[in-house]
This record gives C-alpha cells, sequence and structure tokens, in this order.
C-alpha cells in the first residue's frame, strides 16, 4: 500500500534562510502523525508547499499517491488542510462559506455532510450568522469543517487549537479522532505537547528544516526522556547538588537522570551532607520532556 503522505527529498530556500533541507517523511494511510518543532522550524512552510502555495526547490511530495505538482487536482482532492491564520470571507455566513468551499471541489447537494459538520463542531447554532461577526474560536471552528467538505483522506492540522478555548479542543479532537478511527490520515503540528502525546501514534522533530528525530511515541518516551525523579527533603540540598536538582513550587525537586544507576551516588552525596530525603517518586515522562532533550542535545551537537 503506497503511502498517505510521501514526502521524498524536500528543500526550500528563501535568500539568506534554508527553511527545509532535504526532508523525508513517509505517512501511512490511516496513521495520526505529529509533526513537532520551535517556531521557525520549517512546518509551515512544508504544509505550504502540500497545499500548492509553496514551490519546492527540490524534491517532491505525494497525497495518496497524487504528485502535489504533476497530479495538483488529484492532490488537492485528497488534502484538507486546517491553516494558522484565520482566513475567511467576511460577506457570507457560516453555511454560505461551507457550500462555496464544497464548490471548489465541484461538489453540490452537500447539505447533508455540512450538517454533520457542522453538530460535531457545535456550529449548528451559528449556520446563518454572518463570518465576521464570530468569535476567534468559532473562525476555527468553520476553518476546521471547510477543510472537511471534500471529505479528504488525508488531513493536515496546523496549530489548530492556538488560542482557543478548552471545550473548543475537547469537541474539536473528539471529531478528528473518530475521522482517524474511519480510516483518515491526520498529520497534526502543534505546540500544545500534551496533545501531540495523547493523540500522535508516530512523531517527527523538526528543527532548522531538518528532521532531527523520528519514531513511534511510546519510543521517544522509552528511549529518550531518560528516568525523571521528584524528591522530597528535609532541608536544602548541598552545593554539589544545587544545580541536577530543579526546585518546584510545592518545595520539591525534580531531577532527570540518564539512567537508574545514577540515582545511588545521588542518594549518597544526600546521606553524607545528612539531608533526609522524605519522599521520592519516579515520575513518568512526559513528551515535552523528551522535545526539550532532543532540541538541546542537538544544540550542543
Amino acid at each position: 500500500m503506497s503511502a498517505a503522505l510521501d514526502i521524498r527529498q524536500i528543500s526550500k530556500r528563501f535568500k539568506h534562510l534554508q527553511a527545509l533541507d532535504a526532508v523525508n517523511l513517509s505517512i501511512a494511510p490511516g496513521e495520526f502523525f505529529g509533526l513537532l518543532g520551535p517556531n521557525g522550524a520549517g512546518k509551515t512552510t512544508l504544509i505550504s508547499i502540500m497545499a500548492g502555495l509553496a514551490r519546492a526547490d527540490s524534491g517532491s511530495i505525494g497525497v495518496m499517491g497524487h504528485d502535489v505538482v504533476r497530479n495538483y487536482r488529484e492532490a488537492r482532492r485528497a488534502l484538507g488542510i486546517v491553516p494558522q491564520e484565520l482566513v475567511f470571507d467576511p460577506f457570507f455566513t457560516v453555511r454560505e462559506s461551507l457550500r462555496i468551499q464544497s464548490g471548489y471541489f465541484g461538489i453540490r447537494n452537500n447539505d447533508d455532510w455540512i450538517d454533520e459538520i457542522m453538530a460535531n463542531l457545535d456550529l449548528t447554532n451559528k449556520a446563518d450568522v454572518n463570518m465576521r461577526a464570530l468569535s476567534g474560536g468559532m473562525k476555527r471552528r468553520v476553518l476546521v469543517a471547510q477543510a472537511l467538505v471534500h471529505r479528504p483522506p488525508v488531513i493536515v492540522l496546523d496549530e489548530p487549537t492556538a488560542g482557543v478555548d478548552v471545550e473548543l479542543r475537547q469537541t474539536l479532537w473528539q471529531f478528528i479522532k473518530r475521522l482517524n478511527a474511519d480510516g483518515h490520515t491526520i498529520l497534526l503540528t502543534t505546540h500544545y505537547l500534551e496533545e501531540a502525546e495523547t493523540l500522535c501514534n508516530r512523531i517527527a522533530m523538526l528543527k532548522q528544516g531538518k528532521v532531527i528525530a523520528l519514531d513511534s511515541k511510546d519510543n521517544f518516551l522509552n528511549r529518550h526522556a531518560g528516568v525523571c525523579l521528584r524528591l522530597k527533603l528535609a532541608g536544602p540540598p548541598p552545593v554539589e547538588l544545587a544545580a541536577p536538582l530543579h526546585g518546584n513550587s510545592d518545595g520539591s525537586y525534580s531531577l532527570q537522570l540518564a539512567e537508574l544507576s545514577q540515582l545511588e551516588p545521588l542518594l549518597a552525596a544526600l546521606r553524607q551532607a545528612r539531608v533526609e530525603v522524605l519522599d521520592l517518586a519516579i515520575e513518568q515522562p512526559s513528551l515535552e520532556d523528551v522535545f526539550l532533550r532532543v532540541m538541546h542535545r542537538r544544540e550542543a551537537a
């Protein structure tokens, strides 16, 4: 079976900035894939090339086997993109906007699916409201609906929950998870790493236009994060341990170890300093811990 998204050796340069540098990714049909990276890493540039809004200097992208340059019509039909920016036409209602979007793909009499999308995104009571009268969160919902009106097999979400409330996040993710369960391929970029940790099966980390890490979420958490400890001490730690121990607001200390064997020297140093350990817990590492470690390791390299 061919990849839902096949990204091969994509490079893009803007004058002196190398935005993308030989990016390779293959995303399988039905996968929930996370693309993570700091601001300026090249995520949105890559999505713009997928959408045909920018042209790569070299390389190719296939969407469900259709090249985004040579077979652009088929590629566009297979792709639904929710952009970061709130882009909307202020002269139409929500329903009119979705009907017009359907028309771009040659789809008529699409009201049943439009009604279902609006119901799932809690937009039904806004169907006849003009777009310019909506709040930012409601406009974001309409952008998601517009990306779905032609039932694309591949859905790209570029920071879909940036600046929106908790209720919308929950509503959106319930709907997106249902679409993924029905076989849709999802590519997500987000700065909310807890979302990626909850939703994504596989993750790529992008920095300065290069993929610096690519693995399943479970492997990231097991291999990269090391061991996270939380300690409660009877007094302040000795000076030589102050650097590795990070103080928390509740009075406890956090410590990141590469492996558990490093714990005993720490405890020995605390015993020698006569600092009693009142409590010690080994915590599950988060994707945020992994992300920061991978990014900092790359900087050191």
